[in-house]
């Protein structure tokens, strides 16, 4: 086959071309860290980063589903440690009430702070967090103990449960059963020792018991909720480990390693130098160059 002049340039050319194409590409891999900038890269490292990048997304999804479900728990939690103390108090006011040593005057004094404190539940079972009543159930836009004009109060509690999805296909409950902390027959206890302790009439009553039913059901609720909050500890360190792997494996499918590129940019750098100055020898000669 003859090798024409115009066949050496067309080479040389094309050659050069595909040089600077390869220089284009390490450059591109070093600017962005990254081993392909378009699907047609590499379609193969494309797939397996879209999987890859999902999997990290709904790691991130259930890391912010725990923040609101740690929100929900340790609210929750908070609120019944101080129902706790507040019960505790009351069972100290009720017991100092029965010793038969205190004068009306006396048993009307602690009557007042029973009040209060029943009060005080009242407004613990009211709390709110971002704007919802965490202890109404999935009626969160409803105050679930409402205080009436003549100091009663009225009780609209829902027990349905509030469920986070905190792993695939992992949902667990976030709020209590407020019938086991605040529920009726607990207020009206409280009504029942204010009022012994102001009309003095609180020998041989079962309200010390009574208060110590609803003691044990608070205690009850809070362990439930304690285990859930353990469990909900485990998911999270879990949760982390697989953001970490998730992240790891990202990255070497994309990553580029950049002492590499750099090593193959130099490399491609020389060649392109080389194939310039090869190229300057076959297209300088023209028809003029042979005719001198």
């Amino acid at each position: 086959m003859r090798v024409t002049q115009s066949m050496l340039a067309s080479n040389s050319l094309r050659n050069l071309s595909n040089s600077y194409s390869n220089m284009g590409k390490y450059q591109d891999q070093l600017a962005t860290g990254k081993k392909i900038n378009r699907p047609s890269d590499d379609p193969v490292v494309a797939i397996k980063g879209m999987f890859y990048r999902t999997n990290l997304t709904e790691v991130e999804q259930y890391k912010r589903n725990l923040n609101e479900a740690y929100q929900w728990m340790e609210s929750s939690e908070q609120g019944i440690e101080h129902v706790t103390k507040v019960t505790q108090r009351i069972r100290e006011l009720l017991v100092q009430g029965q010793n038969g040593t205190n004068t009306p005057e006396g048993l009307k004094a602690i009557a007042v702070e029973i009040g209060q404190l029943k009060e005080d539940i009242a407004g613990v079972a009211n709390t709110q967090v971002a704007g919802r009543y965490i202890f109404n159930g999935t009626m969160t836009d409803v105050k679930p103990v409402a205080v009436n004009a003549d100091g009663s109060f009225t009780h609209e509690m829902n027990t349905e449960p509030i469920n986070v999805e905190v792993s695939k296909g992992v949902q667990l409950k976030v709020n209590v059963n407020p019938t086991k902390v605040f529920d009726t027959d607990f207020f009206n206890t409280l009504q029942a020792i204010e009022d012994g302790l102001n009309s003095g009439s609180l020998e041989g009553s079962d309200l010390l018991s009574k208060l110590d039913g609803h003691f044990e059901k608070i205690s009850a609720e809070r362990s439930e909720i304690g285990a859930r909050y353990n469990r909900l500890e485990m998911i999270d360190a879990r949760l982390q480990d697989q953001e970490i792997i998730a992240s790891r494996i990202l990255s070497e499918n994309e990553d580029a390693h950049i002492e590499r590129v750099i090593s193959d940019l130099t490399i491609q750098e020389s060649i392109h130098r080389a194939s310039l100055a090869v190229g300057s020898k076959v297209i300088q000669p023209t028809l003029i160059d042979f005719l001198r």
